[in-house]
C-alpha cells in the first residue's frame, strides 16, 4: 500500500445519503431469486472541494447475507454518517477503526469506508489503485450468467465467448447442474468454466457435486450454506476441483479460519461484503501469504461500485478473472458518465482524475434517485 506524504488528518465537511433504483436491461436469476433492479445506497463525503463516492451491496432481502437495504440504510443515516460528519481522519485505516466496534452491518461499514477512501486518494491527487498497493493498468474479466433454460445459456455463452471474457460463469442450483454442465461442456470444450451455487446444497448433495469433478471446472463457488466453514471442508476433502468460497468469508478471522481447516482452495473477495478497503486487503495479503488465488466478485454494482472494484482488483495476488464485467450488460444507461466496457476480457482501470477514476452523471442520477439526505456538523 502507498505511503503517503504526511499531511493534516481529513476534515468531513458534510455528507449525502441517497437511495438509488436502477433497472436492469434483463431479470437476472440465480438459486435464491430474481432481480429485476438494482437498489442500492450511494454515499458522498465531502472534503476539501473534493467528494468521495461509494455504494452499499446490501439487498432488499436477507437473500445473500443478513443485511438488507433497510438495516443498512438505518446504520448508515443513524449511526455511520453521523459519526463521521464534522470529524477529521487521518487515513482510511481510522475511518475503519471507528466503525470497526458496531457489530455486523458489513456492506454499510463498506460504504463509508469506500466513500473515504475514494476522497482520500483525490485529495493526495492519486488513482485508488496506487493509494492501495495496485499496479496493472488493466484487469482480467470473467461474466456471470444467470439461470435460463439450456438452450438460452448457450447461447449466453456463445456470445460472451466471441466477446474475449476470460471466464464463464453459470449460476447452478439443485437439477438445474449436471445436464446443464454437459451441454456446455459439449459445446465448448476448452474453455475456462466455473458454476456458483449460492448455497442451494447440502452434503446431501455429496452425489451430484461429486459428479462436477468430471466438467473441468475451474472452481466451485459457495455450494453449500452461507456460514457453514466445517461442511465446507468435509466437501473439499473429497473433491478434486477446488471449493471457491464467498458468503463464508465475511473477515480476515474467517478467511484464515477456512483456510487452515481446507475448506477451499480459492477466496472470493467482495469489498462491501468484507466491511470495506482495509478488511479487504487483509484477506488479499493472508491469501498471497497461503499462496491461495483470489479474485474480485461482484454484487451487480452500477458505475460507483464497479470502479471501487476495479482499482481493487489491480493488487497482486488477484490471478483469477473478476466478476467486473461491462455495465452495458446490466443496465441501459449507468450513473457515471465514463462507460466502465470490457474489450477482450480486459477491463481498462478508470482513469479520469484521482480517486476512482469515474464521475457522477448528475442529471441521470437525479431521475433514479427514490430519496436523499443531507448531513452537516
Amino acid at each position: 500500500m502507498t505511503v503517503s506524504p504526511i499531511r493534516p488528518p481529513l476534515r468531513i465537511e458534510k455528507a449525502e445519503l441517497r437511495l438509488v433504483e436502477l433497472p436492469l436491461i434483463q431479470p437476472f436469476t440465480i438459486a435464491n431469486g430474481t432481480m429485476y433492479k438494482k437498489v442500492f445506497p450511494l454515499v458522498v463525503l465531502h472534503a476539501e472541494g473534493h467528494e468521495g463516492y461509494a455504494e452499499g451491496v446490501a439487498d432488499v432481502l436477507p437473500d445473500y447475507l443478513p443485511e438488507t437495504i433497510v438495516s443498512s440504510m438505518l446504520m448508515l443515516r443513524e449511526v455511520f454518517l453521523p459519526q463521521m460528519v464534522g470529524q477529521s481522519f487521518e487515513n482510511p485505516q481510522a475511518v475503519e477503526r471507528m466503525i470497526r466496534p458496531w457489530r455486523d452491518h458489513q456492506m454499510a461499514k463498506a460504504a463509508v469506508e469506500m466513500a473515504f477512501w475514494d476522497l482520500w486518494a483525490k485529495v493526495q491527487g492519486q488513482p485508488l489503485r496506487s493509494v492501495l498497493g495496485g499496479t496493472k493498468p488493466e484487469v482480467e474479466v470473467g461474466v456471470s450468467l444467470g439461470i435460463k433454460d439450456i438452450s438460452r445459456t448457450l447461447n449466453d455463452v456463445g456470445v460472451h465467448v466471441q466477446q474475449g471474457y476470460r471466464r464463464i460463469k453459470l449460476k447452478v442450483m439443485p437439477g438445474h447442474d449436471l445436464r446443464l454442465l454437459e451441454a456446455v461442456r459439449k459445446d465448448f470444450p476448452d474453455i475456462h468454466l466455473t458454476v456458483d451455487a449460492n448455497c442451494s446444497y447440502t452434503l446431501a448433495d455429496m452425489s451430484v457435486l461429486r459428479a462436477m469433478d468430471g466438467f473441468g471446472l475451474d472452481y466451485i463457488e459457495q455450494p453449500l450454506a452461507w456460514n457453514d466453514l466445517h461442511d465446507h471442508a468435509r466437501l473439499q476433502a473429497v473433491m478434486t476441483t477446488p471449493i471457491c468460497l464467498d458468503e463464508c468469508i465475511r473477515s480476515v478471522a474467517d478467511c484464515r479460519k477456512a483456510l487452515a481447516s481446507h475448506a477451499g482452495r480459492v477466496i472470493n473477495i467482495k469489498v462491501g461484503r468484507l466491511g470495506g478497503h482495509v478488511e479487504a486487503r487483509r484477506v488479499h495479503d493472508l491469501c498471497q501469504a497461503w499462496d491461495v488465488p483470489v479474485w474480485c466478485g461482484g454484487m451487480l454494482e452500477a458505475g460507483i461500485g464497479r470502479a471501487h472494484n476495479i482499482h481493487l482488483s489491480t493488487l497482486e495476488q488477484f490471478t483469477k478473472p473478476g466478476d467486473t464485467s461491462s455495465s452495458s450488460r446490466y443496465f441501459h444507461r449507468d450513473i457515471v458518465v465514463e462507460k466502465l466496457e470490457t474489450e477482450n476480457g480486459l477491463m481498462p482501470v478508470p482513469a479520469n482524475g484521482a480517486g476512482i477514476g469515474v464521475t457522477l452523471d448528475w442529471d441521470f442520477l437525479a431521475t433514479v434517485t427514490t430519496s436523499t439526505e443531507k448531513f452537516v456538523p
